[in-house]
């Protein structure tokens, strides 16, 4: 009997997932808990495991799919298979015949299947990459949105034939491979759940709130000066770089604890002040940004906000943050200057009522008692909700950051 691989519950208020990617293909051979297919929710990606080892025997939903929690998306064949990755033959050919069995049959199988079908409309990226290979469109089984032939398919199918590109074709030759007329057609791919939940909170956010940014800019040489100093025994003694980060969220925790109404929020018709310091970093993920949360900030050491912060970045690459740790927050800093961003005004993460951007460090001249000197400078900007926060609390949020940074010592003696 074929066990049922069913979406699971992902989190509270989640009723709905898009199908991922397949980890595994109709009649592989699976590991129970061994990763099956990757589920998208509107907050983080999820791999789900096998519950049985056996054969993964049919697929329902493809990837892209839009499916409810609890719908079946595939069955598996318990124990059905040879555990080698492949399926069990039905015969065994003579020895002698395998070579030729393996260099004609799937050439064969892919002209055939390609000749039942109507030759599919090929990406540029697509058709270069069949000219490397010296395939045809029609070789290849196309998959993308409007049965349209992607690099990604083409990739696929000279893996499974262990096809390699031409070596006689020259640079020029691959370069100037024939391009479709169609070449400036559109490509439609549907929205990922967690770029559409992204759409909607930043767009409730202009709609909702009373928006206004103030900037200001620091002079980072006292931070970097201490940093340099300490670099070395602080990476040996527990084993991640001293960044940036961990004075910024130090010295955001201070400040909120001296300007509460910034670490607050708008229920219905009340404020709401927080007493504990959420602090949500913006991170650049695989699908799109996230901003994952530490908790209770203020109890932690440069040390563990550098650790957990590098934990963010890492596992955010891989799609591997737990939903958990992107509830919440009281107040979110985000930094575009590891993008080379010099100012921006960032969006404010409802429903928190402020937010604090960080920019990139330049040097330039400067006045410094009357005299012009090259410094390393940061541009900061604090967007807030002018319902919440007035421009006082804003601006004097802002420059106590401000004389933080540029007095550090300040901040571990508790000044």
């Amino acid at each position: 009997m074929p066990v049922e691989l069913r979406v699971p519950e992902v989190g509270e208020s989640i009723t709905e997932v898009q199908i991922g990617a397949w980890l595994k293909s109709e009649g592989d051979h699976v590991e129970r808990d061994e990763a099956l297919v990757e589920i998208e929710s509107d907050k983080a990606t999820l791999e789900l495991p096998a519950p049985v080892s056996g054969t993964l025997a049919k697929v329902f939903a493809k990837k892209g799919a839009i499916v409810k929690v609890g719908d079946l998306i595939a069955e598996l064949a318990e124990g059905a298979s040879t555990g080698n990755g492949t399926k069990s033959p039905a015969k065994t050919a003579p020895a002698a015949a395998k070579p030729a069995m393996a260099a004609t049959a799937a050439p064969a199988l892919a002209s055939a299947a390609a000749s039942s079908s109507a030759p599919p409309r090929v990406m540029p990226a697509a058709a270069r990459a069949l000219a490397e290979a010296g395939l045809a469109s029609t070789d290849v089984r196309a998959t993308g949105p409007g049965g349209r032939l992607l690099k990604e398919d083409v990739a696929a199918h000279v893996g499974a034939l262990g096809v390699k590109p031409s070596a006689a074709a020259s640079p020029l030759d691959r370069v100037e491979a024939p391009i479709p007329a169609d070449a400036r057609g559109e490509e439609a791919i549907p929205m990922s759940p967690m770029r559409v939940r992204i759409a909607e909170r930043l767009k409730e956010a202009q709609n909702n709130a009373a928006l206004l940014t103030t900037f200001n800019e620091i002079d980072m040489s006292a931070m970097m000066t201490l940093r340099d100093e300490v670099k070395e025994p602080f990476t040996e003694r527990y084993g991640v770089k001293l960044g940036i980060m961990s004075f910024f969220v130090k010295a955001t925790v201070d400040a909120l604890m001296h300007y509460p109404q910034v670490n607050a929020e708008i229920r219905g018709r009340d404020i709401v002040y927080k007493n504990y310091y959420d602090i949500g970093i913006a991170v650049g993920g695989g699908k799109g940004l996230i901003v994952p949360v530490l908790r209770n900030a203020e109890r932690l050491s440069f040390a563990e906000i550098e650790t957990a912060v590098a934990d963010f970045g890492a596992r955010a690459k891989e799609n591997k943050i737990n939903l958990e740790e992107l509830h919440g927050g009281t107040f979110t800093i985000s930094n575009g200057g590891v993008y080379g961003n010099l100012l921006s005004t960032p969006i404010v993460n409802p429903p928190q009522s402020a937010i604090l951007g960080l920019h990139a460090i330049h040097k330039r001249p400067v006045a410094v008692n009357d005299q012009v000197v090259i410094r390393p400078m940061m541009y900061v900007a604090v967007t807030y909700d002018h319902r919440v926060i007035d421009g006082r609390e804003s601006v004097t949020f802002l420059k106590h950051i401000k004389d933080l940074i540029e007095h550090p010592t300040r901040m571990l003696l508790g000044l």
